[in-house]
């Protein structure tokens, strides 16, 4: 390869395994239980600061066109099948806001995030914190005046430093509704932008995990659909008796027998109507 083992990053790296082995096997009963808190906070601290360290590489690998060169089809699977990064698009958002970028005349780039990148590298937030944070970043109405924003992005690294995932998200709540109170400021251009669905990838079942922002229009669609197609026995796949389609268009006594021995959940009903409803 064109990196050898005496160059200072490898170096560092091989360094950084004997270093963790190390930590792995050390006898942790010699700490006092002051000192064994702190060797757990830095241990914390420490990975974060490595996925900062690895967001540069990744951007190095990138800029070098290295996924093609090793035969990926795009740097989210070379992520994926070399790096074995668990989640390459959660990552790459991350590194997007996060990270320093070089021009295209290769001059440094200050990271989308400042504030948030400055305490990703120094270990003070972990990447759920940077999620969170970044999620109400992003419900910011593009209307909100620039300053606004930066004043925004370092409030929400402070509160991070400090707070849980579930704290930051509660918190930039606050934050949304007083940018924009009453709802004015947010136009179709942010719906749009926000707007997406997910199937996470399926488990040995079968199954799968969904989840959706929805723009206003489908959101009505759906809610419509629901209103008529999810109603206590409609739609039952375990009971063969169970009206199908529209409870509008369905015999009202065999919706309120099959209702009897309905024990869906209201979520279980959702899912059962738009089975139904889909074709396949």
């Amino acid at each position: 390869t064109d990196v050898g083992p005496s160059t200072r990053p490898s170096e560092l790296v091989q360094e950084l395994h004997r270093i963790t082995a190390e930590l792995q096997a050390v006898d942790l009963a010699q700490c006092s239980d002051a000192e064994l808190i702190d060797v757990a906070a830095g241990t914390e601290q420490a990975i974060a600061r490595l996925t900062f360290a690895g967001d540069r590489q990744i951007i190095e690998i990138a800029d070098r066109d290295l996924p093609h060169k090793t035969g990926h089809r795009s740097i989210t699977q070379f992520m994926t099948h070399r790096l074995r990064v668990a989640d390459p698009m959660r990552r790459t958002k991350q590194r997007h806001a996060t990270a320093t970028h070089l021009s295209p005349t290769g001059e440094p780039l200050e990271p989308e995030r400042p504030a948030l990148a400055e305490a990703l590298a120094d270990g003070k937030v972990s990447t759920s914190h940077v999620r969170a944070v970044l999620d109400v970043l992003d419900q910011i109405p593009h209307a909100v005046d620039h300053d606004v924003k930066v004043a925004a992005e370092r409030q929400m690294a402070e509160i991070a430093v400090d707070h849980t995932p579930a704290d930051i998200t509660a918190l930039g709540a606050r934050l949304l509704a007083h940018l924009d109170p009453d709802g004015t400021l947010t136009d179709d251009t942010d719906r749009k932008r926000r707007r997406n669905l997910s199937v996470n990838r399926q488990r040995a079942d079968g199954t799968a995990k969904m989840t959706a922002n929805l723009t206003p229009e489908l959101l009505a669609r759906i809610t419509m659909l629901l209103a008529v197609w999810a109603k206590p026995g409609m739609n039952n796949p375990d009971d063969p008796d169970s009206p199908h389609g529209s409870i509008e268009d369905a015999d009202p006594e065999a919706v309120e027998a099959a209702a009897a021995r309905d024990d869906r959940t209201p979520a279980q009903l959702n899912h059962d109507a738009l089975r139904r409803r889909t074709p396949g």
